[in-house]
This record gives C-alpha cells, sequence and structure tokens, in this order.
C-alpha cells in the first residue's frame, strides 16, 4: 500500500589545533540541499512500498471474499467481471513496481495517483457486490487515513472528495447483486460478519502500516533536523573562516618585520658573542617562519595566493612528509609514525587534509607530551588515520557531543573549535571522525576518508601521461 558516490567539494575548513590557532576555511562547506531532497525522495520511494504491499494484501483478500460469500454463503456473485477487477489491479500493481524501481524519486502525485486507482478498484467491487450493503464499504475510511497521512493539501481533500463521491454513486446506483441486511439477527447475518471482519481487518491494516510510514515519516523528520544542525555548524565553520582570513591579512605585515628584525640580530656582535642567546633567537626565527607557514596555509586555502595551488604526489609521499614535518616542528620525546597501507595512489596534496591531521596530532600532544602515534592504514578502498595518546582521555561529555563547536574540556576561550573544524574536514571529504578512550589509558582519534575523494580527477592523469 500500499506503500552518500557524491561529488568530491573540495575540502576547506581546516583547523591549526585546539588552542586558538586560526584556522581556514572556505566557502564549499555551505550545506546543500542535496541531502535533504534524497532523503525526501527515499521516503517517497518506501511509502510508495507500502502501497504496493498493501495492494496485493488487498488481491489476496478479495479472492477469498469472493470465493466465501459465492460459494460459502451462496450468495450469486458476478465472478468474471470481479477478476476481470482484480486483474486490471494485479497490471497496476506490476506497472507500479516495474515504474519506481528504476527511480530515485516518487512524486506526490504518483502517490495520489496509485490512491485514486485503489480507490476506483474498490468501488468497482463494492458495485459489483451489493453497493452500500455490502460491509467492506468502510474500506474507504482506510484510504482516506492513508491520504491524510501520504499526502499534502490538497492532494488529501482530493482524495477524500473523491472517496465521498464514490460512496455517493454507490448510493444512487445500486450494483447487480443484492444482499440481505438484517442486523437484528446478530452475528448470524452475514452482514454483520462482514462488518465485524471489515472492523478487524481494518485495524490491523491501520496499525501496521500506519505505524510503517510514521516511522518513515519520522525518520524523515530526523534527518531534516540534522541537516538543520550540520548547515548551522558549517555557516559557523564559515563565517570563522572569513576572520581566519581577515586575521591573516592583519598578522602578514608584523610576522614579516619581526622575522628581518631577528634575521638581523642574527648578525650583531651582541649576539653572536653569546652562545646560548644567539640559540634563542635563532628559535624565534623558527617559530615567526612557523606562524607565517600557517598564516600562508590559511590564505591558500581561501584561494588568495596567486600562482598557488594543490600539488600532486602520491600517498605515501604525502603521509610521510606530514608525519616528518609535524615531528620537526614539535617537542615530541616520543613520536611513533606507522604506515601500513600497501596502495599508492596519485592523489592531490591537500592543505585541509594535512592541516586536520596536524590539529588532532596537536591535540593528542597537548594531552600527551610524551608519546603519540601516528597509525595509517588502508581498508578496503578507505584510509584510516588513527592517533593514539596516553592522556587522561576524553570526558564522556566531549566524546557525546563529539563535533559540536566548542565542545572541549578546556577552560579556555575558544576551547574545542579544533577538532569541530576536523570533524567538518572529514565530512566535506565524504569521511568522519570518531574518538574513543582506551582501556588502558590515553585516546584514539580515528579518521576514515575514501580514498577516492583524495585521488586525482581522471583527466589530470590523462594530462599527466
Amino acid at each position: 500500500m500500499p506503500h552518500p558516490t557524491p561529488d568530491r567539494p573540495h575540502p576547506a575548513d581546516t583547523a591549526a589545533g585546539d588552542d586558538g590557532i586560526a584556522a581556514d576555511v572556505i566557502a564549499d562547506v555551505l550545506p546543500r540541499p542535496d541531502g535533504l531532497s534524497a532523503h525526501r525522495d527515499r521516503a517517497g520511494l518506501r511509502n510508495m512500498q507500502q502501497l504496493v504491499q498493501l495492494r496485493w494484501i488487498a488481491v489476496v483478500g478479495q479472492v477469498a471474499a469472493i470465493l466465501v460469500v459465492h460459494y460459502g454463503l451462496g450468495i450469486d456473485l458476478p465472478l468474471q467481471a470481479m477478476f476481470a477487477v482484480l486483474g486490471v489491479l494485479v497490471v497496476f500493481n506490476l506497472i507500479s513496481l516495474a515504474w519506481w524501481h528504476g527511480r530515485s524519486r516518487i512524486a506526490g502525485g504518483a502517490l495520489l495517483l496509485a490512491l485514486l486507482v485503489d480507490i476506483g478498484s474498490l468501488t468497482a467491487q463494492l458495485y459489483l457486490s451489493g453497493g452500500i450493503t455490502n460491509p467492506f464499504v468502510f474500506l474507504y475510511l482506510l484510504q482516506v487515513a492513508l491520504g491524510a497521512v501520504l499526502l499534502r493539501s490538497p492532494a488529501n481533500w482530493m482524495l477524500a472528495a473523491a472517496t465521498a463521491l464514490c460512496v455517493v454513486g454507490l448510493v444512487v446506483f445500486p450494483g447487480p447483486t443484492a444482499i440481505p441486511v438484517d442486523p437484528g439477527r446478530g452475528l448470524a447475518d452475514p452482514y454483520v460478519q462482514g462488518l465485524l471482519i471489515c472492523f478487524l481487518l481494518m485495524a490491523t491494516l491501520l496499525v501496521v502500516f500506519i505505524a510503517r510510514i510514521g516511522r518513515i515519516l519520522r525518520d524523515r523528520t530526523m534527518h531534516l533536523a540534522a541537516l538543520r544542525q550540520r548547515a548551522a555548524e558549517e555557516e559557523h565553520v564559515v563565517r570563522m573562516g572569513l576572520l581566519a582570513s581577515g586575521a591573516a591579512h592583519e598578522l602578514g605585515t608584523p610576522l614579516s618585520t619581526l622575522s628581518v628584525i631577528l634575521g638581523d640580530w642574527q648578525h650583531l656582535p651582541a649576539f653572536r658573542s653569546d652562545a646560548e642567546l644567539l640559540a634563542d633567537v635563532k628559535e624565534m626565527q623558527t617559530q615567526v617562519l612557523r606562524c607565517k607557514a600557517i598564516v600562508t596555509n590559511i590564505l591558500l586555502s581561501a584561494g588568495e595566493t596567486r600562482g598557488e595551488a594543490p600539488a600532486q604526489t602520491t600517498l605515501h609521499a604525502f603521509l610521510d612528509n606530514l608525519a616528518d614535518e609535524w615531528a620537526a616542528s614539535r617537542p615530541t620525546p616520543e613520536f611513533a609514525y606507522r604506515s601500513r597501507c600497501d596502495a599508492n595512489p596519485a592523489i592531490v596534496s591537500d592543505t585541509g587534509l594535512r592541516q586536520m591531521v596536524f590539529n588532532v596530532l596537536d591535540n593528542a600532544l597537548e594531552a600527551s607530551p610524551d608519546h603519540v602515534t601516528l597509525d595509517v592504514s588502508c581498508r578496503d578502498s578507505d584510509l584510516v588515520i588513527e592517533v593514539t595518546d596516553t592522556g587522561p582521555g576524553f570526558i564522556d561529555d566531549v566524546l557525546r557531543r563529539l563535533g559540536t563547536p566548542y565542545n572541549s574540556s578546556k577552560d579556555r576561550p575558544g576551547g574545542g573549535l579544533g577538532l569541530f573544524l576536523s570533524v567538518n574536514v572529514a565530512r566535506t571529504l565524504g569521511g568522519r571522525l570518531s574518538a574513543r578512550n582506551r582501556p588502558e589509558g590515553g585516546a584514539v582519534v580515528t579518521v576514515v576518508l575514501p580514498l577516492s575523494s583524495l585521488a586525482l580527477p581522471a583527466e589530470e592523469h590523462d594530462d599527466d601521461d
């Protein structure tokens, strides 16, 4: 009755850490309505499936009722005409199966047509088997209830009006069969027996199918709520990306000035004669250069650095360089990097992915200054990145609200944004980010990304060849 591979968006929302370092984000993270429309279409398909199932039940039930009434109760029915109506209903159901099976969308008009056909076939059968005196005339209410649940106004009102016209037609135009009605006989009267069977049938079908359709509609509502929440989060990401881009412009000049001053200091006699002081100046210069690199990455991801573009590389080279770069720029006494990925496809060296992994590693380093592990593996067609630390682990509330902004146990402004942006980077790449605490202590953050989202487009391979 009765009843996502998407195109790869370019990753842009990225975090450089959970400690307030600016994040690079681009407008590709703006929510798209595709997920909602696709879910709505699936709901329409599932509702059409319910209508088809109910129609098969109606065919079997009508065959049984016709045979019982004709041969069991001795009421003469026009069997040829009634089975012809059943044949038409079966053909329509088979056509419906073939029609919606290859489609990705079922419109409300198709559901209205299906319900009208059901009403038409019911009217024809009732006309041939007693008309308004047939106790199964109350099955019209089942069709009205389905229309009220499945259809929007004015389609549901159209269905109700069509049902009312059919009932009036049965009153005005009596059919060829007369059924004796004597309710005073109680259960001995065939009309009362049919009325009882009709009530039980309607109650059962309403509980079963209306409950199913209700679940479908609730699933759609929950999906809509999830998309609205995601839209709000991603709008927040875009706003932070704009702020980060503006901050990058503002920071560029003072960082360049500091770099020049520190470079000059290294050549002054007062500094060159003091080895400890000279080492401090060099370390300051290194950190300033690191800040400039972060600013450059922000502008690059925002598309504001001319002449720059994501470079082609391989998966192994990208991951090895990423691990070497992070270990060289962070004071990590023990950093273990293991790569167990046999596949080595050509990929885009994406700044967003690099910054996302850096952010997860930075969070692990903050929680566990003495030990951080980076494990990379390939499972089926996915790239799996696991970052493990030996710190205190996540608190339950952080795990429960993983991926929401400002979700952090760190008592400082801006805490929790890094992991929030990392979740969005994984999401835009078609993957996911999850976290769990280890029984022996510490935490594991797992990023699963489809390799297809990192691979070079086919035309780029052709050009390179």
